[in-house]
């Protein structure tokens, strides 16, 4: 028996959840696909692998170590794939499960966290009965120092899964990690065309920082890959700079940008919402605003 489940694919991830972990006591590791196996084991005594990345795999290597160790909590970083392992894990045992939680604690037999709501605009403490099911909101939690030198074990589950892969197209990259970027600058519906994206990318390599954009952008219109969608159903970002260009400020880009230490928008309305939200506002037409920050900024440097 053991404490806690960790499931995990990247070492930054795998040090926060420790920390957690290590609130309860003992835990193993529990990891699939494409993952970074060798750094995982400095965290873990034991970490198992499943080769498979797909939910339902997912879900049954879940439901063979919950079976076999009995933990109190399973937990993993928030994503779509844990989102619907995890809840199909809390239904077959009538498990309590939250999502995007921080700020973990465990007393007499309860866990205990906040998590936002209304899309980031509040915040609410609950309480939940051990054995318990969490997805962490990624950056929230304080790291911990791997300090172990476990094994590996590969899990074999046999294919109980009634639906059957046919074929998989991967999704279209641009190859950015806007999650980890520290300075962004982001671009909605404000553009009319795609070519005009040219001077954000200017604005962007001029200051050393990744392109994100809102939903219409990345969903509607295809003008940038998914990788750069800021929001609620896509990245939430902690940049130091965030710069917002033509985007209106819906709930959920909001959502997303609730981390980032400072923002600045640029819009030519002003009753958008992004100003209530933002450090700085520029009331202006960014097609003449940023080709003039653009001229200044280089004129300084």
């Amino acid at each position: 028996m053991v404490d806690a489940i960790v499931v995990v694919q990247k070492e930054s991830d795998a040090s926060e959840l420790l920390t957690i972990a290590n609130k309860l006591g003992t835990s193993v590791g529990f990891t699939y696909g494409n993952s970074e196996n060798d750094k995982l084991l400095k965290y873990f005594d034991k970490v198992y692998k499943l080769k498979a990345d797909d939910p339902e795999t997912i879900f049954y290597g879940l439901k063979y170590l919950y079976d076999s160790l009995k933990p109190k909590l399973i937990l993993g970083i928030t994503s779509k794939n844990l989102k619907d392992a995890f809840s199909r894990l809390a239904g077959l045992y009538d498990l309590p499960m939250s999502t995007d939680v921080y700020d973990i604690n465990v007393s007499n037999g309860k866990i205990s966290f906040k998590r936002g709501f209304l899309s980031g605009r509040a915040i609410e403490t609950e309480e939940s009965q051990l054995p318990s099911i969490l997805l962490v909101a990624a950056r929230k939690t304080p790291k911990s120092e791997g300090k172990s030198n476990g094994s590996l074990e590969e899990l074999n589950i046999s294919q109980q899964n009634k639906v059957v892969v046919k074929e998989r197209k991967e999704k279209v990259k641009g190859g950015v990690n806007i999650e980890s970027a520290e300075f962004i600058v982001s671009v909605g519906r404000g553009f009319k065309n795609k070519d005009d994206l040219k001077i954000a990318f200017d604005l962007a390599d001029l200051i050393g920082a990744q392109i994100g954009c809102s939903r219409p952008v990345a969903s509607d219109l295809k003008w940038l890959t998914e990788d750069h969608w800021v929001g609620l159903s896509g990245k939430k970002v902690a940049p130091k700079l965030y710069v917002a260009l033509g985007i209106s400020g819906a709930p959920q880009h909001l959502a997303g940008i609730t981390d980032a230490k400072l923002v600045v928008a640029v819009n030519n309305d002003k009753t958008a919402p992004i100003f209530k939200n933002a450090d700085y506002g520029i009331v202006a037409d960014l097609y003449q605003f940023v080709p003039i920050l653009i001229k200044k900024l280089k004129e300084k440097h």
